[in-house]
């Protein structure tokens, strides 16, 4: 989970982070819905920071890809986890080219922090096979979550204005099923992750490839 357009997000160690704790269990059971219907359990990790979901998914039996632009990020995964294949690269990068494509892409917490959204989608498009599905998450915004956030003042903390390569977009399910169909996702669906749907700390878009 780091900034696709920059190197500079910080990586202190190889673990798990307290966001993993819904994102995964919620990642993992739509990659188990999936798996009957793959030839390959292969799979693409958009922006895997220090390794730890890779790792946990290749546990879990996928053959995992990865790339991050993040130097710090890599040396933290390669370190931990030298059996993966885990590169340095960006969401701007002709990544299909490189890696070729995957049955099942995944881009955890990432969206919200790019410069160029529509060129990170168009490179996720690229590396999902015909028939294959991209899963995607980023922090969650709606009307009442936003509304708890302005009456107890936590705004200011939540849109993380003084954190350097933090987060520079704030995406709703609507724009984020925009900036998706224009890649030429389709059946565009969501789930919400940590605490009750309405005040989620997180939203996970699972869109498939014509």
């Amino acid at each position: 989970m780091s900034d696709q357009g920059h190197g500079g997000f910080r990586w202190h160690d190889a673990k798990l982070t307290h966001a993993h704790d819904y994102l995964l269990p919620a990642v993992m059971a739509e990659l188990q819905e999936l798996r009957p219907a793959l030839r390959e359990q292969r799979l693409f990790d958009l922006g895997c920071g220090n390794g730890s979901v890779a790792w946990a998914l290749s546990r879990a039996g996928w053959d995992v890809t990865g790339v991050d632009p993040s130097s710090e990020g890599i040396g933290q995964a390669r370190a931990a986890y030298p059996q993966l294949k885990l590169q340095l690269g960006s969401a701007y990068d002709d990544l299909a080219s490189q890696y070729g494509r995957f049955p099942v892409v995944i881009s955890l917490e990432v969206v919200e922090h790019v410069y160029f959204p529509r060129k990170y989608a168009a490179t996720l498009f690229d590396l999902v096979e015909p028939g294959g599905v991209a899963i995607v998450s980023t922090p969650y915004h709606g009307y009442w979550k936003n509304l708890v956030l302005a009456v107890s003042g936590r705004m200011d903390a939540h849109f993380t204005a003084l954190w350097d390569h933090g987060h520079i977009k704030f995406w709703s399910m609507k724009t984020l099923a925009i900036l998706l169909r224009e890649a030429g996702f389709c059946s565009i669906r969501f789930r919400r992750v940590g605490r009750i749907p309405p005040l989620a700390k997180s939203m996970i878009a699972i869109a498939r490839k014509p």
